[in-house]
């Protein structure tokens, strides 16, 4: 399952009444979507020399791709 789907589901089941406009989840999704992108790249070492820095950009780089929905969750 791709995260977007996976926000999508969670808007939908949500107590907002959005359910009648059409495209109301995606406009709701796309801030959320920039946020956690913002969020995660803020964490991503440009350069990693570490073991510890290398796995971080590891995760990193897989939350994004999930994010990004390249990538299933």
């Amino acid at each position: 399952m791709k995260f977007q789907d996976l926000l999508m589901e969670s808007i939908g089941r949500s107590e907002i009444p959005l359910r009648f406009e059409p495209g109301a989840e995606e406009s709701v999704a796309k801030p959320v979507m920039e946020l956690l992108e913002a969020w995660i790249s803020a964490h991503l070492p440009e350069n990693p020399v570490t073991d510890f820095d290398r796995g971080k950009r590891s995760v990193v780089v897989q939350l994004l791709a999930e994010l990004s929905g390249s990538a299933e969750v």
